[in-house]
């Protein structure tokens, strides 16, 4: 195996390929192209649909989207990924448990329009759509939000939603109505579970920063994050593992939550207080819980050393002994790591990274390390090393940086 690193591609670079792909399909040029980010969280992993913290970033890896305004209200879209035209109206879409849902990747395009118009914005004209992505699919890094906030960019730039004619784009809160659409598409049009933290990662964060995001408001911090500052970056691990064993599992989990908050007499787990009466929750609850409160405060703990002056090598440390933790909360009580995860995490471990942890739902998926400059490589060539050995996919590799939001 050798290894593989996924670079993100430039603003110019991702520009010039949707471009040529619309000019391929359409033979015209698109008159606008907008992009939004992947993200990675670095901490906070299954609190969000139990109200509590997360610590994402956007990624420098984007979905570029090249738009053109129709008179219609015909949706049509092509993907780099896929041959051939996909066609939507506007005014036949429904939901995903109707009897008319719309098929496929086109739902998560589509369904923010369906969102927007919900919300009291429109009617939206159709566009012609044109989309490539250096953002991996099945990686657990966001690309179906980088996806839906790149086209809720492109919508709101066409028609204005904010006041006196302003972009909800201008704003935060213009921003995190975005956010709302995007996530009520993914819920509704597509049919897919997701609470928010990466759209709100997608369009909310800034450069050079993370977000703590707080669930119950969906209210953000940004914290200033410059790893390369310290000579330090932070390592995602593709691990291509496969996701079949996933299924029904994130479902179960959120259940067995709910179920515990119930039996607890709280609305969310991350109003429990400390003193919990664990003789009330079956084994399975039990283990949910402690994960999922333990969690949110790892999350603020690391909030706290970040906002330190300065990141010592202590503090890095620090740092990384919480993300160590946090993995192994989510190996032994959410249960959702896979194989290969953990081989990452592990041989990361041992190469020099100050800490390491899986990212996003699990089973499957991506790692992520913090990892001082100088042992990247080494790192990168263990993990290789590992997988071939483990008889696993071939791991690709992401060196991510917090960048911007979408635009």
């Amino acid at each position: 195996m050798a290894v593989i690193v996924n670079d993100a591609w430039t603003m110019d670079e991702g520009a010039t390929r949707v471009r040529a792909l619309f000019e391929q399909y359409f033979a015209a040029q698109p008159t606008a192209i907008h992009s939004a980010p992947g993200r990675v969280n670095v901490i906070g992993e299954h609190t969000d649909y139990n109200g509590g913290f997360a610590l994402p970033m956007a990624l420098p890896h984007r979905t570029f989207a090249a738009v053109r305004q129709r008179g219609d209200r015909i949706v049509r879209l092509v993907s780099a990924q896929e041959s051939g035209v996909r066609e939507v109206n506007l005014d036949d879409i429904d939901t995903h448990d109707s009897n008319n849902p719309v098929d496929g990747w086109p739902a998560y395009v589509v369904g923010v329009a369906w969102a927007l118009e919900q919300a009291g914005h429109g009617p939206l004209p159709g566009l012609d759509i044109a989309i490539d992505s250096c953002v991996p699919f099945g990686a657990g890094l966001s690309s179906s939000a980088a996806l839906e906030c790149a086209v809720a960019a492109a919508w709101d730039s066409l028609v204005p939603m904010g006041a006196d004619g302003a972009r909800l784009l201008d704003s935060d809160e213009g921003r995190a109505r975005l956010v709302s659409a995007c996530v009520q598409a993914e819920n509704e049009i597509a049919g897919a579970p997701t609470g928010g933290m990466d759209q709100a990662a997608s369009l909310r964060c800034v450069e050079g920063h993370v977000i703590l995001l707080d669930c119950r408001d969906q209210s953000v911090q940004h914290i200033p994050f410059d790893l390369a500052a310290v000579d330090t970056e932070l390592l995602v691990t593709d691990t291509r593992a496969p996701h079949a064993l996933a299924d029904g599992q994130y479902a179960r989990r959120r259940n067995a939550c709910e179920s515990a908050a119930r039996a607890l007499g709280v609305s969310l787990l991350v109003e429990l207080s400390d003193d919990v009466d664990w003789s009330k929750l079956t084994e399975e609850e039990t283990k949910r819980v402690r994960h999922v409160t333990r969690e949110i405060h790892r999350t603020l703990a690391f909030v706290r050393v970040l906002e330190r002056a300065d990141l010592t090598a202590d503090a890095l440390r620090e740092l990384g002994q919480l993300m160590d933790e946090s993995h192994e909360s989510l190996r032994y009580d959410y249960e959702v790591t896979c194989p290969e995860l953990d081989t990452s995490v592990e041989v990361a471990r041992a190469n020099g990274a100050y800490g390491a942890r899986m990212t996003g739902g699990g089973f499957g998926g991506s790692s992520i390390a913090l990892v001082p400059t100088d042992a990247v490589d080494t790192v990168m060539e263990a993990i290789v090393e590992a997988f071939d050995k483990s008889g696993f996919n071939e791991p690709h590799f992401l060196r991510a940086s917090p960048s911007a939001p979408a635009q």
